[in-house]
């Protein structure tokens, strides 16, 4: 994020690189540059004669290299974007113009969900003009921090509560998130200041009661009522709540707890920084603790494993989600 925000600001202070080969498996901030770029760098009058795009699919490298090596109509600069990079099949023969660009021209390639190998001649180029950027997926951990601080940015804040249904419901989506959150925004009005869950439930669509981080509640609880009870619902419309990804969750929180058991320090700090939660969430790990002994977390993570592997018909003849869950829960509770 902080690569991500220097390229934006050096966009904003139009201080512009020739190439922007923008790479990896988090699109968000590739289509977010190459917005900005496509939007802001020239006029409306400019954009006619200056500004071109190409999709991987219909275009070669040798034309991408041509159209680059234009010089701009009335302009100080063409900007030259290619969309879904990923499937131009002779793209290494970029290399030809990117070992001498044009500052006259900004080259936006959009290479999504693949890395360039920068051994080879293109990519070691691309990385000595510090032209070549890289976007990963944030991990399931990281995803909480990252929406708290761009919503800092877009002077809102959030309830905890509400970013944990969020971060649940969208996973690690960046792109799916932030449209949620311009239509969160245009639903409730420039009044909005803070999110809370009734804003998710209302606008988003999920449900603050019905969500696997309530039924991750009522399991460190005990609850078995509520457990139950929100499973039901979960069996009703597997389609909003596949099974796979409430597994993951859960997962996700026990192998979690398994570690926390072996924290020689268990203080919140020291906790949160070890399992790479916020310290609001520290208090559910000492409560499962004191609910689940070590061992019982061994058995239910193996659990976990099994019915993951069911739900993917291994080991299941004809059991539906519904029923797998119903079974999983109880052999977690008791």
């Amino acid at each position: 994020m902080t690569e991500f925000k220097q390229i934006m600001t050096d966009l904003k202070n139009r201080r512009f690189k020739p190439i922007y080969f923008l790479m990896g498996e988090e699109t968000y901030y590739i289509d977010a540059i190459t917005n900005y770029i496509v939007d802001n760098v020239l006029t409306e009058e400019e954009k006619g004669f200056n500004q071109t795009v190409y999709y991987g699919k219909d275009v070669d490298a040798a034309t991408v290299v041509m159209a680059s090596r234009r010089y701009p109509m009335m302009s100080k600069y063409q900007v030259v974007v290619v969309k879904e990079a990923q499937d131009i099949e002779n793209i290494d023969e970029l290399q030809h113009y990117a070992s001498a660009p044009l500052n006259s021209t900004i080259l936006v390639v959009n290479y999504k969900y693949k890395t360039l190998d920068r051994r080879k001649k293109l990519g070691s180029i691309l990385k000595k003009n510090n032209a070549i950027f890289e976007f990963k997926k944030l991990y399931d951990n990281q995803v909480g921090a990252w929406l708290t601080q761009y919503l800092k940015d877009q002077g809102l804040t959030i309830d905890v509560k509400a970013g944990a249904l969020m971060t649940d419901y969208l996973g690690t989506n960046l792109s799916k998130m932030v449209k949620e959150i311009d239509k969160l925004k245009v639903a409730v009005g420039p009044g909005l200041k803070h999110i809370t869950p009734d804003h998710i439930e209302k606008n988003i669509g999920m449900s603050k009661d019905y969500n696997s981080f309530e039924l991750q509640k009522a399991l460190i609880t005990k609850d078995v009522l509520k457990a139950n009870r929100i499973i039901k619902v979960f069996g009703k419309d597997p389609k909003s709540h596949p099974i796979q990804a409430v597994i993951s969750v859960l997962f996700n929180y026990f192998s979690k707890l398994m570690v926390y058991y072996y924290l020689p320090d268990k203080a919140k700090g020291n906790v949160a920084r070890e399992l790479g939660i916020r310290e609001f969430f520290v208090q559910d790990y000492s409560m499962g603790a004191r609910n689940y002994p070590a061992r019982k977390v061994v058995s239910i993570i193996s659990v976990l494993r099994e019915y993951d592997m069911k739900s993917k018909g291994f080991g299941n003849v004809s059991a539906n989600n519904g029923e797998l869950l119903k079974e999983m829960v109880f052999k977690i509770l008791h």
